[in-house]
């Protein structure tokens, strides 16, 4: 009996341990309660298909992870990794000792870099790299996490920071605190400033100019939705939402130049993310388990292709273990879709699917 009392008391005291750890431990973030929106993930605009089943994988084992974003010049392809190196058909072209994400071609021929951790970055033609700009001049804050650009044919570089409160690796922290620390920004080349054109968004994450460059689109990820930034006409200046209740986390956003956005869904919406928007000490919980027991993304590859009107065309999916994903970046030329990933080990292409 004596035994038994004292197993008892040592659970009761694990137990309590335990109570305290997850009520007490200090997390970095202090999540805010906000409403979700509609949950549109059983809308038929957006009903599971298998049309990126047939995705063949690239350069799958080079060695390298994580080709984020992957653009073609002059039929050479170009891909960023996790280490910093940026790949081209050829061999290793440059190295920022960072982490280059959304890249494009100026109209120079050097390649400007997103970098995650260096700031906004040039490349010239002998790989060798320079930095334009690690904080904006309007208002003096620094980049934590320069995310996608897109370059207008003034020579005008439009970004955006995902955050200027925390950096790259720490994107899950972002969704748990939900916090508007996100900007949009342009840099003007003949200036050589930077000025911010947006400023409290849900993670800035994907930017894409309009074919005629009346517009530039840049993606919310934690708020499924896309925004709408104009740069010509009476609307010059002002900012509308471009499509919301996205059926996912939009990632990066890329223009054909023929009327159609393609847009790269990380992962679908998250039934934790969902239900605990309203819920910030739920979250703070969560926050305190190992990385491994908090929401996980579904092997689930996704892209949707949206016209200039914000009407949804494309609808491509497939769930599947043996699915490309996530899906982090996807890019149309000619007729084929090249598709890059955070954390995959070669980059994708498909033809467009009928």
């Amino acid at each position: 009996m004596k035994n038994i009392n004292n197993i008892s008391k040592l659970i009761f005291f694990l137990l309590t341990i335990t109570i305290i750890y997850f009520l007490t431990w200090p997390v970095p973030v202090e999540p805010n309660s906000w409403k979700s929106p509609r949950d549109s993930r059983t809308d038929p605009l957006y009903s599971l298909n298998e049309k990126l089943k047939g995705i063949k994988i690239f350069w799958d084992n080079d060695g390298y992870s994580g080709p984020e974003d992957i653009i073609l010049k002059n039929e050479k392809i170009y891909v960023g990794y996790d280490n910093g190196i940026i790949m081209n058909s050829d061999g290793i072209f440059s190295n920022t000792k960072g982490r280059p994400l959304g890249m494009a071609f100026d109209l120079e021929e050097n390649l400007i870099v997103a970098d995650a951790i260096q700031g906004l970055l040039l490349i010239d033609e002998r790989g060798t790299v320079s930095t334009l700009s690690v904080q904006s001049d309007s208002d003096n804050i620094p980049f934590r996490f320069v995310d996608d650009l897109d370059i207008a044919s003034d020579g005008k570089i439009y970004f955006s920071d995902a955050s200027y409160k925390h950096g790259y690796g720490d994107d899950r922290l972002e969704i748990f605190e939900h916090s508007p620390n996100g900007r949009l920004l342009v840099y003007d080349p003949a200036k050589k400033t930077t000025t911010t054109l947006l400023k409290d968004l849900y993670f800035a994450n994907g930017v894409a100019l309009s074919s005629d460059e009346s517009f530039v689109l840049v993606n919310e990820t934690n708020m499924y939705r896309i925004q709408k930034y104009w740069l010509k006409g009476d609307k010059a200046g002002t900012a509308e939402i471009f499509i919301e209740n996205l059926p996912g986390f939009p990632d990066n956003v890329s223009s054909n130049k023929k009327g159609i956005f393609w847009v790269a869904l990380f992962n679908p919406r998250n039934d934790f993310v969902e239900m605990s928007s309203d819920k910030p000490f739920l979250r703070k919980m969560v926050l305190r388990l190992p990385e491994s027991l908090q929401p996980q993304p579904t092997k689930h590859s996704y892209v949707l292709g949206i016209d200039e009107q914000g009407k949804v065309i494309y609808n491509l999916q497939y769930k599947s273990d043996d699915a490309y994903s996530p899906i982090t970046s996807v890019r149309q030329y000619k007729n084929d879709l090249y598709f890059g990933s955070l954390t995959h080990s070669g980059w994708g292409k498909i033809e467009v699917p009928k």
